[in-house]
């Protein structure tokens, strides 16, 4: 029997769950998530949120610090949405429970990160992705018009294709039924249909050897729209972080927030030297993309594993309290982060571009919305500016809910579409394949694909990942659906994409550095 419902939302990350709260008000919503309903990228995020809270900052300087730190390829509209929208969607925030850390006299502690030019960063000690998704979980949990279900992997969306109908890119009347989905308890590929689909399936980070994303962020959203014939954008700027863990065989990797920074930790070479005064006047808060690259740069240049984070030069105390689990950490593995420097090294961290989405969140595929990471809104441009990534999310997933809305009930659930046909297919007994594919992928991005590019580091990075793509495809045209299988062929499609983009850009700018195409301004 086919699931169906109003409302279907592939993803339990910030984006989704508040999308399927407001969406909730006005029809049924199932939310199916490929592994447990917390095991979203939005439990990682330390940081925090960006908002203009406090009077003495302005959303003026809010969209300036985004369309800086975007290397002003942001579309400003966009900012301009984000921004002066923040503060309505905090205080839904506050109302469904998350409790951001506040004064003595009730008011908000704020952060500055870097690229921020004020205190504008809510949060919750060093872990407030894990109480955001704590209380958005809860909410959605008590929703009577809302069912979670888990383990269920979506491998297809379904359109005009799948009724045997011709589509191309930019065809301005494709249609999403629903998804193809495959239940993991059962090994059964099932169709779940809906009025209003929603993407909400994160990042890409495990195209890359060292990630702070957790395991399930394998492009799964952007490489199924791709096949759809959807517009993807922006996948050429991947934001590394410049400060993970670096405790190596680790993954995903620990995160160490950029409020560290923001708190007063200062980055050193291995023998104790400052170094980030060489590359950026702002110093250790300089934007992520500048501060990564000199990281890199560093460590190239000195034959280095990792550079140093030193926090001992602020107040121990204060310092424990505001990153308990950083503290906790990295003690676990025997350093005591008031006494000694943390290793760090940067980390693929967060994608820029994504699924082409307009300002409520539509993508080029009718029915058919996408949120937080998997999107491209416009608001991140070349480069994220620090702890807008949060706000994006609940912006956009409230837009999309309050533009859906209006047409729901002028929908029908399509009863004409087939089931999921897996004749002639087999089940694959040489995992070895995909195990050892993905290893080879993670290698070839991370050594010609990262943070720094080249024209022939990208060219023999597009030759490898062909034979990769035929040797995929083929075992998946004769395989039975496995989860490692869709990983691997949407992560190979994902990283196909980051590269086409990359290629086509004639200049550096942003998280995009080519050392054969220099900045053109």
């Amino acid at each position: 029997m086919d699931r169906t419902t109003d409302f279907l939302v592939v993803g339990s990350g910030v984006a989704g769950l508040c999308f399927a709260l407001r969406a909730a008000q006005y029809g049924k919503v199932l939310i199916v998530t490929k592994a447990s309903v917390t095991d979203a990228n939005t439990n990682y995020a330390q940081g925090g949120i960006a908002a203009v809270t406090d009077s003495t900052d302005s959303f003026e300087k809010h969209i300036h610090d985004t369309m800086v730190a975007g290397d002003f390829l942001s579309k400003e509209s966009v900012v301009k949405i984000v921004v002066e929208e923040a503060p309505d969607r905090i205080k839904e925030l506050v109302e469904w429970g998350i409790d951001f850390d506040k004064r003595p006299d009730g008011s908000f502690d704020l952060h500055k990160e870097g690229g921020h030019s004020d205190f504008r960063i809510l949060h919750h000690k060093d872990n407030t992705g894990f109480e955001v998704e704590r209380a958005l979980v809860e909410a959605a949990k008590k929703n009577k018009n809302i069912t979670m279900v888990d383990h269920f992997y979506a491998v297809e969306l379904i359109t005009q294709h799948y009724l045997g109908q011709t589509v191309t890119r930019y065809d301005d009347n494709i249609e999403c039924y629903g998804i193809y989905a495959l239940n993991t308890k059962t090994g059964k590929v099932e169709k779940i249909l809906s009025k209003i689909t929603y993407l909400a399936t994160g990042g890409i980070g495990n195209i890359y050897q060292v990630t702070t994303n957790p395991p399930i962020a394998t492009g799964d959203g952007i490489a199924m729209v791709y096949r759809a014939k959807g517009v993807i954008d922006n996948m050429e700027f991947v934001q590394f972080h410049p400060t993970s863990l670096y405790h190596p065989g680790e993954r995903p990797s620990f995160l160490i927030t950029e409020a560290m920074r923001g708190f007063g930790a200062i980055l050193k070479t291995k023998d104790g030297k400052t170094f980030m005064e060489k590359y950026d006047e702002r110093g250790c808060l300089a934007p992520r993309d500048i501060v990564a690259r000199a990281i890199d740069n560093e460590m190239k240049v000195r034959g280095d594993e990792f550079v140093y984070l030193d926090a001992t030069v602020t107040d121990h105390e204060e310092l424990k309290k505001h990153f308990p689990n950083i503290y906790e950490k990295c003690l676990s593995i025997g350093i005591d982060i008031t006494k000694e420097p943390i290793p760090v090294v940067p980390a693929a961290h967060y994608l820029c571009g994504g699924i082409r989405v307009d300002t409520v969140g539509r993508t080029t595929i009718k029915h058919l919305y996408a949120g937080g990471e998997t999107s491209c809104t416009g608001l991140h441009g070349a480069n994220r500016l620090a702890s807008n990534s949060l706000l994006e999310a609940l912006v956009f997933a409230h837009r999309s809910a309050m533009d859906s809305k209006d047409y729901i009930d002028k929908l029908s659930i399509r009863e004409d579409i087939p089931d999921w046909n897996d004749e002639g297919t087999v089940n694959n007994e040489e995992n070895i394949l995909i195990t050892q594919s993905f290893k080879e992928l993670q290698q070839i991005m991370t050594y010609y694909v990262g943070i720094v590019r080249s024209n022939l580091r990208m060219k023999r990075a597009l030759d490898r990942l062909y034979i990769l793509y035929n040797e995929t495809e083929e075992l998946y045209k004769r395989s039975k659906i496995t989860v490692p299988l869709c990983e691997l062929r949407n992560a190979i499609n994902t990283a196909w994409l980051v590269i086409k983009m990359a290629r086509r850009r004639r200049e550096s700018i942003g998280l995009h550095y080519n050392i054969d195409t220099p900045r053109k301004h």
